[in-house]
């Protein structure tokens, strides 16, 4: 499901008064970007201030104080996603997102937003490949609420035939949205042919035959396996008094049974690419599609902070490599990017164009291999080294107006970072530490030729006969 941003006034006003401090941020690196890199890393975001504790049952928590305003933003992160589901049985996840909303032992189908909405907050809930996340943001006494509604429902989901059928009937109402959306799927298609054996291979969002092909038994045991509360983080994140918090959330949630051990898992490593792979595939889509794909390594890697400055090199703003060669300079393609699509698990980097009338899917691939391998072979510019970082310092602190942000980087940082919740500030110093050498050695490491996957999306032939 789509985030949000809360939007009652209070929350706007500061919002105002956050964009303010950011902007002048950026002007003070827009001040320095003369001076090079090392005073562009000199310009500090504040760090952010948090405290993490354990239940006895198993379930962390993290807090953040911010009294900024009077409100609170909860987030519950399960530590379960598409990679979990069964084989065959593709968009359990998914389906469990949804039925959390449709009732528990205390609550009626339906009431948890309502409740939430009466008290002039928001809710609501998504998916990935490693997790399953829902959040309210509240005036902040009503944070006992909120935390009673997420334990009612980690604790006593309601599924019965009717919200199970219910549910997996907007799950296939989604997928179907999806498959007509143009360009929609081409995330999917990439990480279907990418991956052989890792469960990254299958849609977040699932299929229609693993959808159709799950069972109510099935989806109970799913949610007996998952939410529970040791694989579960709850963090929040606001206008709280930390101590009164911590009573709380161990009040609701601290009587919640279940084992006390990490949940167990056997995922498939995806072995190692050992020759190039080229294939083409047809989609009902009005321009052609072209993709360069590599494997690289894990979210928190050393060597993922490089890959990401590559993306920006390659794909933040007008100025970027791909968008400036491809779409400005040559015309070959009407969009370009170079995604890191770095998750839990070792994923892809891959580079892709939209291919304009009068130009050919060959132009376009060696365009976009001809960017890849600049990487490998000449260290990028000071220019546009020092460019990126204070793009990424500009994500690093637009990324952290809101509480809700604040509490969705300390979730991302504490459920899915080996070095646990720390490296939310500690990100900051490794990519303003990164170099061209690093950016070139990581390159030449992860887009070897021989690892490349090129996949090649034309236009489905229009039926005979069809207008």
């Amino acid at each position: 499901m789509e985030r949000t941003e809360p939007r009652w006034r209070g929350g706007a006003c500061c919002s105002r008064a956050r964009r303010i401090v950011a902007g002048c941020l950026w002007l003070s690196l827009a001040a320095v970007s003369a001076a090079g890199t090392r005073a562009v890393s000199e310009v500090r975001p504040p760090k952010l201030g948090y405290s993490v504790s354990t239940l006895p049952n198993g379930l962390r928590l993290v807090l953040h104080e911010d009294h900024s305003t009077p409100i609170v933003n909860i987030q519950v992160w399960y530590h379960v996603g598409s990679k979990d589901d069964r084989p065959g049985r593709s968009g359990s996840a998914h389906l469990l997102e949804r039925l959390m909303f449709t009732g528990s032992k205390n609550v009626q189908p339906g009431q948890h937003a309502t409740l939430v909405t009466g008290v002039g907050g928001q809710a609501d809930a998504y998916t990935t490949e490693d997790v399953t996340v829902f959040w309210e943001t509240v005036p902040s006494e009503f944070l006992p609420m909120a935390l009673w509604l997420e334990a009612d429902r980690m604790a006593s989901l309601r599924i019965d035939k009717a919200a199970f059928e219910g549910a997996r009937e907007a799950a296939l109402e989604a997928r179907r949205m999806r498959d007509n959306e143009p360009y929609g799927r081409l995330s999917e298609i990439v990480n279907g042919h990418a991956f052989t054996a890792h469960p990254y291979k299958h849609p977040t969002i699932g299929t229609v035959a693993g959808l159709e092909a799950a069972s109510l038994d099935e989806v109970r045991a799913f949610y007996r396996t998952f939410y529970v509360p040791a694989n579960a983080t709850v963090v929040i994140a606001g206008d709280v008094d930390p101590g009164r918090a911590v009573e709380l959330a161990t009040a609701y949630f601290g009587r919640i049974h279940g084992p006390s051990r990490a949940v167990q898992r056997d995922v498939p490593a995806e072995p190692a690419p050992k020759s190039p792979r080229r294939l083409v595939v047809e989609e009902g889509w009005p321009l052609p599609v072209v993709v360069v794909a590599h494997h690289v390594t894990f979210d928190g890697h050393p060597d993922s902070y490089p890959l990401q400055m590559a993306s920006k090199i390659l794909s933040d703003g007008p100025s970027a490599r791909l968008y400036g060669k491809l779409v400005y300079e040559t015309g070959i393609a009407s969009s370009a990017a170079g995604i890191s699509q770095l998750t839990e698990h070792p994923n892809l980097f891959y580079a892709f164009a939209v291919v304009q009338p009068g130009h050919t899917a060959a132009e376009a691939e060696r365009a976009l291999v001809q960017e890849l391998d600049r990487l490998r072979t000449e260290p990028v510019s000071e220019r546009e080294l020092t460019r990126a970082k204070r793009q990424f310092t500009r994500d690093f602190v637009l990324g952290r107006e809101t509480v809700q942000q604040k509490a969705s980087v300390l979730a991302r940082a504490a459920v899915l970072h080996r070095g646990g919740v720390g490296s939310v500030d500690a990100e900051f110093d490794l990519f303003q530490g990164v170099s061209a050498a690093d950016i070139q050695r990581v390159a030449q490491a992860c887009f070897a030729p021989n690892t490349r996957m090129v996949i090649t999306v034309r236009p489905r032939p229009a039926k005979e006969g069809a207008e």
